[in-house]
């Protein structure tokens, strides 16, 4: 963790690192799983170089997704977002962000981010960058038009808690697994659709080939499905961090969940297509683009990057007790 200012819960970091440990656990299983089915199931019937080609590939593919994503991911977030970086000098909205940066840098302790301003007029922010010397943080011009001076401190404090702690780099580690399972199914599947074991081969060893080709698919599925639930745990926690150790810098948890109100109400009021349009960056958003639609089931919460609105506003109302700051 960046050494800043920003408070850290001892709770919540002991369940991201029980969530990390499990997706360590995950990915040991899945380690054995494939050896067991590809070296010992494979090789007693001579067949096991297709699935063992097919881990490979998709293991260098992972390696080179997640390798794109965590050193360029300031620039495809800039790029989805139709975002420019701006100076104080860019004009009133820019200045007025800059000057708010500034001042939670100061708090914090910590290096100041490049500042861009997205042209959507969905309500919403984002931080992202592999460390602090080339990260971001960006504002929709719809939250700059709706949001007052306080209650965008609460928002970009919240983002730039994400910059301290390194959260791209965690969720980058942590979604490794699930790239490389969620490759294995989609390479064994066209594997199996365009021949599976090779049309050149013998028909006992073209037989042969299709059960290994299933299993690892089968493997791939259960290794992606387990591993994608608990990256959305884990992505839930850190928001939940971020909310805190936020609120605990800026001393005004009350205007970040004021915050919370306007942008998730006035989401709700953005054409679906426009939040399509959004929907890539839902990770990164200080809010989903769909959290303000009608509420959470605990379907949507189970899959969702963010906790529901109701978690989010009940720990910044307990926050603002302990600060004896009663809540808006």
């Amino acid at each position: 963790m960046a050494r800043t200012r920003y408070a850290s819960d001892r709770g919540l970091i002991a369940r991201m690192g029980a969530t990390m440990f499990l997706l360590g656990l995950v990915f040991t299983g899945f380690i054995i799983a494939l050896y067991f089915v590809l070296f010992l199931y494979g090789n007693r019937h001579h067949n096991g170089g297709s699935g063992s080609g097919l881990v490979v590939i998709s293991v260098l593919i992972g390696l080179a997704v997640a390798f794109g994503g965590y050193y360029w991911s300031d620039k495809i977030a800039l790029n989805t977002a139709r975002a420019q970086l701006v100076t104080p000098q860019s004009g009133p909205q820019a200045a007025r962000l800059h000057q708010i940066i500034d001042r939670i840098c100061a708090l914090a302790n910590m290096p100041k981010p490049r500042v861009g301003i997205s042209p959507m007029n969905m309500p919403n922010a984002f931080a992202t960058g592999r460390s602090s010397k080339v990260a971001v943080v960006v504002a929709t011009q719809g939250l700059l038009d709706r949001l007052n001076d306080r209650e965008l401190e609460g928002v970009l404090a919240h983002e730039l808690s994400h910059v301290a702690h390194k959260d791209v780099a965690v969720m980058t580690v942590a979604s490794f697994l699930g790239i490389i399972a969620a490759l294995l199914v989609r390479m064994g599947f066209y594997a199996e659709l365009f021949g599976g074991g090779g049309r050149g081969r013998s028909n006992n060893n073209n037989q042969n080939s299709l059960p290994i080709l299933l299993i690892v698919m089968v493997v791939g599925i259960v290794t992606y499905a387990v591993s994608f639930l608990l990256i959305r745990l884990l992505s839930r926690y850190r928001e939940l961090s971020a909310d805190r150790s936020g609120a605990l810098l800026t001393g005004q948890p009350s205007e970040l969940a004021s915050a919370l109100i306007k942008v998730t109400g006035d989401m709700a009021r953005i054409p679906t297509r426009d939040l399509r349009q959004a929907e890539p960056l839902n990770a990164f958003y200080f809010t989903p683009a769909f959290s303000g639609r009608k509420g959470q089931t605990s379907l949507n919460t189970l899959f969702s990057t963010h906790p529901p609105l109701e978690k989010r506003l009940a720990q910044l109302d307990k926050i603002s007790k302990q600060l004896g700051r009663p809540a808006d």
